[in-house]
C-alpha cells in the first residue's frame, strides 16, 4: 500500500514540448548536421505554403552565418503574406498549433509541429531565443518577437515585442541559433537544389560563410493551391466517425451528405439501406453499434473516389522536366505524371521522371530523388516505399544495369502528391509501404524504362555511323589546311562542307582569341530545336546572344540556351571566357547531329 500509493505522486501529465525535448530524434533533430537540415526544410516548407496560399511567387533568403562563439544562426526570410502580431507567438512557440492539421488537403506542412519544434531545438543546444519578424501589408509596421517554448507548459513565451521599420511590404522572418558544423553545407546546397527542382516557380538565395548561390525559377505561375474537401468515407475509423456524429445537429441522412466528400442523395440512401437505418434519425442519438453498423455500410458501398483536380496540386511533366533540366545537363529525360489514385480514402498523384547521361556519375548506384508533397526526403531512403518500388521494376529488361537499385548514369526521381501522405514517422523522413502508392510508382517507372530503352537502342544502333561522322569532320579540318599551305591562302570554314557530307546538324564549341564560340549549322532539310547546357567556370556575361538562364553551383555555371535553327542556316553565340568545362545538346536524333565540342 505504502509503495503503491508512492508510485501514485510520481505520477503526473506530460506536456507534448516536453516529450519531443527528450524525444527529439522523432522529429528529425537526431544529430547538429541533421539539426540543422531540419531547421532549413520546416522552415522552407512553412514559407512555400503561405506563398502559395497568397498566390505570390515564392522569393526565399536563407543566411546561415557562423558566431563569434562557434555556434550557427540560420535565418530564413520569404515573402509571403505575413502572420498577424497575435498569432505570431503560437505559430512559432507552441508545438501542435496549425491551420492545416483538420483540412484535407495537399500541403507540406499538416501537423504544426515542424518549425516550432525548430525553436525547441535551437533552445535546447544554445539557449538563445528566436527572433521572428512578420509584416502584413505595406500600410502597417512590422513587428519583431524574440521569444522561446515553455516545455512544462507547451506554451510561447515572450521576451520582447516591438513594432520596427522593415524593408519587405509583407513576410515573415525567422532567425534561429544553434550548435552545428559546416559538415553540412553539402547537405544544405543539394536540399535546396532539389527543392528548386520540384517548385520551379520558387527563388532560392542563398549565403553561407560569406559564398553566396542561386537557384532561379523557371516558372512564372504560381500552382493553383490546393481546396480543402470533406473528408472520404473510406478514410473514416470508428472513433472519428463517433465524434463528427455527436457533434452534429443533423439527420443521418443530411449528415452523410453534407460531411463526407462524395456522398450525395442517392449514395447516402444506399448506404442507410445496407445499414438497416432511418435517414430520419438525429446523428448525434446513434448508438454504439448503430454507428457501427453505419460505418460498415459506408465500407462495403460503392463510392467514387475523392476529387484529386481540387485537393492535390502536382507539378505536372513539363515544370518537372524544366526542373530537372535546370540543375543536371542531361542526355536524355523524360517524365510522367499518373492517373489520381486513393488509399483508406486519401486522394494521391505519383508522378516520376527519368535522366540518363550527361554528367552523372557513369559508375555506381542511379541517383535517387524523393519527393512528398513537393518536400525534398534526404535521409531513411532504405527504408523508403519509393526506393522499394524503384528496387522492384526489372531494370535489366530497359538495358540498365542493376544490383538491387539501378547501377549507371541515371536519375530517377518519384514525387508522390496526397491530403495524406503515409509517413513512417514525425520526422516525414520515408514513405510507408502502402500498396497502393507503390503500384503506381511501378507502373510510372515501367513506362519511363520503355522509354529509356527506345533511346538506348537508337543511341546504339547509330553509334557505327556517328564514330564514322566525327571521323570525318575530324580530318576534314587537317586536310583543309594543308591545302591552304599549298595554295598559301586563309584556311576556309569546313563546318559546312562537313554538315553537306554528313546531311546533318553540326554542333561545334571552341576557344578562338580568349572567347568560346558556340555554333550550330544545320545542314538538314528541316527546322532544328535544340537545348545546349554548357557547363564551365565562365559566367557567361557579355554573350553574344544571352542564356535564356544560368545557375551557379559550386564554381561551376550550368548556361542554357534553348534555339531553333533553319534549314542551311546557322546560329552562333560568343562569350569571353577561358574555356574548359562541357557540351551537352538535347532534342533530336543522335544519328542526325555531330556535337563537336574542342574544349573537352
Amino acid at each position: 500500500m505504502v509503495l503503491a500509493e508512492e508510485l501514485a505522486k510520481q505520477q503526473k501529465s506530460i506536456s507534448v514540448a516536453e516529450f519531443f525535448e527528450k524525444n527529439k530524434h522523432l522529429l528529425g533533430f537526431d544529430s547538429p548536421v541533421r539539426g540543422l537540415i531540419t531547421t532549413l526544410k520546416e522552415a522552407i516548407d512553412n514559407a512555400l505554403d503561405a506563398c502559395e496560399e497568397a498566390g505570390v511567387l515564392p522569393d526565399i533568403l536563407v543566411i546561415i552565418k557562423k558566431t563569434p562563439s562557434g555556434s550557427f544562426t540560420i535565418t530564413v526570410e520569404d515573402n509571403g503574406p505575413g502572420i498577424i502580431p497575435e498569432q505570431v507567438p503560437f505559430v512559432f512557440g507552441k508545438l501542435l498549433y496549425g491551420s492545416r492539421f483538420h483540412q484535407v488537403r495537399q500541403s507540406r506542412g499538416q501537423q504544426g509541429i515542424g518549425i516550432s519544434a525548430a525553436v525547441l531545438y535551437a533552445q535546447l543546444t544554445s539557449g538563445v531565443p528566436a527572433m521572428v519578424i512578420s509584416r502584413t501589408g505595406a500600410k502597417t509596421k512590422a513587428h519583431r518577437f524574440t521569444l522561446m517554448i515553455k516545455t512544462q507548459t507547451n506554451e510561447p513565451d515572450v521576451l520582447s515585442h516591438e513594432e520596427i521599420d522593415w524593408s519587405l511590404p509583407h513576410g515573415t522572418r525567422i532567425e534561429l541559433e544553434f550548435e552545428s558544423s559546416m559538415s553540412a553545407k553539402k547537405r544544405l546546397l543539394e536540399y535546396l537544389k532539389y527543392t528548386s527542382i520540384v517548385n520551379p516557380h520558387a527563388r532560392f538565395r542563398i549565403e553561407i560563410d560569406g559564398e553566396s548561390a542561386t537557384f532561379e525559377r523557371v516558372s512564372g505561375e504560381v500552382p493553383p493551391c490546393p481546396q480543402s474537401i470533406k473528408p472520404h468515407p473510406y478514410g473514416i475509423e470508428f472513433g472519428i466517425l463517433k465524434r463528427m456524429a455527436a457533434a452534429s445537429e443533423m439527420t443521418v441522412d443530411l449528415f452523410l451528405q453534407e460531411e463526407f466528400s462524395r456522398v450525395g442523395k442517392k449514395t447516402a440512401a444506399e448506404i442507410l439501406a445496407h445499414a438497416g437505418m432511418k435517414g430520419s434519425l438525429k446523428a448525434s442519438r446513434l448508438e454504439p453499434g448503430d454507428l457501427k453498423k453505419l460505418l460498415t455500410a459506408m465500407q462495403e458501398v460503392k463510392i467514387p473516389a475523392p476529387p484529386a483536380s481540387s485537393c492535390l496540386s502536382p507539378i505536372g511533366e513539363d515544370l518537372i522536366l524544366s526542373g530537372i533540366e535546370k540543375e543536371f545537363a542531361l542526355d536524355f529525360v523524360k517524365s510522367r505524371s499518373r492517373a489520381p489514385g486513393v488509399f483508406s480514402g486519401h486522394s494521391f498523384v505519383v508522378e516520376a521522371a527519368i535522366g540518363y547521361g550527361g554528367r552523372l556519375e557513369a559508375e555506381g548506384t542511379a541517383r535517387i530523388l524523393r519527393f512528398a508533397n513537393r518536400v525534398p526526403l534526404l535521409y531513411q531512403q532504405g527504408a523508403c516505399a519509393i526506393t522499394q518500388s524503384i528496387a522492384a521494376v526489372n531494370w535489366k529488361g530497359y538495358g540498365i544495369a542493376q544490383s538491387g537499385l539501378p547501377v549507371g548514369p541515371v536519375l530517377i526521381l518519384v514525387h508522390i502528391a496526397s491530403t495524406n501522405v503515409p509517413f513512417t514517422s514525425e520526422s516525414k523522413d520515408a514513405v510507408a509501404s502502402i500498396p497502393e502508392i507503390e503500384k503506381e510508382i511501378v507502373l510510372a517507372l515501367q513506362e519511363l524504362g520503355r522509354d529509356l530503352k527506345a533511346f538506348l537502342s537508337r543511341r546504339d544502333r547509330n553509334r557505327i555511323a556517328e564514330d564514322r561522322a566525327r571521323a570525318v569532320c575530324a580530318i576534314i579540318p587537317d586536310i583543309a589546311r594543308k591545302v591552304s599551305e599549298i595554295v598559301e591562302k586563309p584556311v576556309p570554314e569546313t563546318a559546312a562542307i562537313e554538315g553537306r557530307i554528313m546531311r546533318r546538324v553540326v554542333v561545334k564549341r571552341e576557344l578562338l582569341d580568349g572567347k568560346v564560340q558556340i555554333r550550330i549549322d544545320n545542314h538538314t532539310t528541316k527546322p532544328v530545336e535544340l537545348t545546349l547546357y554548357d557547363i564551365s567556370p565562365d559566367t557567361g556575361e557579355g554573350a553574344t546572344v544571352a542564356p535564356d538562364f544560368s545557375s551557379d553551383l559550386d564554381g561551376e555555371v550550368t548556361k542554357c540556351w534553348r534555339v531553333v535553327v533553319e534549314p542551311a542556316s546557322s546560329w552562333v553565340t560568343l562569350y569571353p571566357g577561358a574555356g574548359g568545362g562541357s557540351l551537352t545538346v538535347q532534342g533530336m536524333d543522335e544519328s542526325k547531329m555531330v556535337v563537336m565540342d574542342c574544349e573537352e
